[in-house]
């Protein structure tokens, strides 16, 4: 068996500091109807490209550049077999089965962005002739995440712009950086000042047969953590020029004056991995929460009572693993391996988000 190398952005590590703009959020905002003419959705092409050879999955992505918010969606033509890992305590998420779908909608706007999702079922009605017989219809879900706190302003996607992206969605190339989903993401909130955009990220590998693609709309509490535990996004001390971990921060606050520092809410990672591996219920489930837990090594915290982080987890079953006879399951033992090299190829999609 030959490993190919994980596809990623270009770099890793971002250029410099990328500050969030004052709150805005307690004054009255522009919102979708307010500039003089409907929004039209713009291509969302994002600083870099994570190419991905995966037959039968296609990506697209649109925005609204008033906003900037955006969404972006994985459609997988002839369906897939899905579990939903819903963490954390401010879950957003829209889903007509959890156990199958043929496209899922990241999305900005918090829960008015769930309107995205919305145009994707649309979009694949017309392109099903209409048709509505039970056998006919097409399933999406979609997960959103909360970014107004970024801007000043209240636009948020809608059934047009997650049309737009569906309609946008190609094989093989999956924008990354500040688009789509992510277009105004932000991480590492212990205070707003310290705040830094993100955005989305995606990483690609090939083992032999196996095929692994993950994505990531970083949104989060946290910063963002590199393998040698450098901060590379979030929580960034203008006196200083350094970031640093949100547990030095907390620490030093309970040891002065025994109170945390404020934590801003309004926080979500939405994040999806598809692989060809045919794998039980059980096991995809499994598969699943051992990815959406590794995701912890690199969004430091993680699953935070303020965040509402979610993972489709989704197979087109076209492959099988070897079999390892376990009383937890035939492909139990197979399956964790699997999980093992999909938490490697999360941690890069996590940090591909950070450019």
């Amino acid at each position: 068996m030959t490993t190919d190398p994980t596809t990623t952005a270009a770099s890793l590590h971002p250029i410099g500091p990328r500050l969030v703009p004052a709150d805005t959020r307690d004054r009255a905002q522009r919102g979708n109807g307010d500039f003089g003419a409907p929004l039209v959705p713009q291509p969302s092409p994002g600083r870099d490209t994570v190419k991905f050879d995966f037959p039968g999955v296609e990506v697209g992505t649109a925005e609204y550049a008033e906003g900037p918010t955006g969404a972006t969606v994985i459609h997988v033509p002839a369906g897939a077999r899905m579990h939903i890992d819903e963490r954390g305590g401010a879950i957003g998420l829209l889903s007509s089965d959890k156990q199958y779908t043929h496209a899922v909608c990241l999305a900005g706007g918090s829960l008015y962005g769930l309107a995205a999702t919305a145009g994707v079922n649309e979009e694949l009605l017309r392109r099903n002739e209409n048709r509505v017989g039970w056998n006919d219809l097409k399933l999406a879900s979609g997960a959103i995440v909360y970014d107004f706190a970024a801007r000043d302003n209240s636009v948020h996607p809608d059934a047009a712009l997650g049309a737009a992206a569906l309609r946008n969605a190609v094989h093989g190339a999956f924008p990354v950086g500040r688009c789509g989903g992510g277009a105004t993401a932000s991480v590492g909130k212990i205070e707003h000042g310290r705040c830094e955009f993100a955005g989305q990220g995606a990483a690609f590998r090939q083992v032999g047969d196996v095929k692994i693609l993950a994505a990531t709309v970083v949104n989060a509490v946290g910063v963002i953590v590199d393998r040698d535990g450098t901060v590379v996004r979030g929580n960034y001390d203008s006196a200083t020029g350094t970031r640093r971990l949100p547990s030095i921060d907390y620490e030093a606050a309970f040891a002065e004056s025994g109170a945390a520092p404020a934590t801003l809410s309004g926080n979500t990672t939405i994040s999806i991995v598809i692989t060809n591996v045919r794998l039980g219920d059980k096991e995809l489930r499994m598969f699943g929460r051992q990815v959406h837990s590794s995701m912890h090594r690199g969004i430091q915290p993680f699953h935070t009572n303020l965040d509402g982080d979610t993972l489709f987890t989704l197979t087109t079953d076209e492959i099988d693993l070897p079999s390892t006879p376990s009383r937890l399951g035939e492909h139990a033992l197979t399956s964790v391996g699997l999980g093992a090299v999909a938490s490697e190829v999360m941690w890069d999609a996590i940090l591909s988000s950070a450019l």
